[in-house]
């Protein structure tokens, strides 16, 4: 099974992808239009054969939902028109934590600029992978 990470901005949306085990950057898309941003994706899922889409949900420190997280919700929908698999994953602090692991690497503010959101989309796919396979080992332990 083939997954695609993404972590939709305003302005951008980072990419990341797995074959199910460890999640790897792939890239930035920088965008004006999400109807375009949609057709640029369908050429990536096409041409990773991506089974699975893991989708960053920003959700509010409180656990609500705010206007980026509907926006999102909205994204979600439009790509299950297309018939792909969408699944919502918590990314509460994956760009803080992207932005942390950059700054330990001593990465100059214009590289961790122009790498953030994909590092943060392999945070939020990473998340996601490893609570799967967590919960499949636990169902194999039963």
């Amino acid at each position: 099974m083939k997954y695609l990470g993404l972590d939709l901005g305003t302005k951008t949306l980072g990419l990341a992808i797995s074959k199910g085990t460890i999640a790897t950057t792939l890239k930035t898309i920088r965008y004006n239009d999400i109807n375009k941003l949609i057709d640029e994706l369908k050429q990536i899922i096409s041409e990773y054969k991506i089974d699975l889409i893991v989708l960053g949900l920003p959700k509010n420190m409180n656990n609500t939902i705010g206007p980026r997280a509907l926006e999102t919700i909205e994204f979600k929908e439009k790509l299950e028109q297309l018939n792909y698999n969408v699944v919502l994953q918590d990314e509460r602090l994956s760009t803080v934590s992207a932005h942390n692991y950059m700054i330990s690497e001593n990465l100059s503010r214009k590289k961790r600029k122009k790498k953030v959101d994909a590092l943060a989309a392999t945070i939020i796919l990473q998340t996601y992978l490893d609570k799967e396979n967590n919960n499949e080992r636990r169902t194999n332990e039963i």
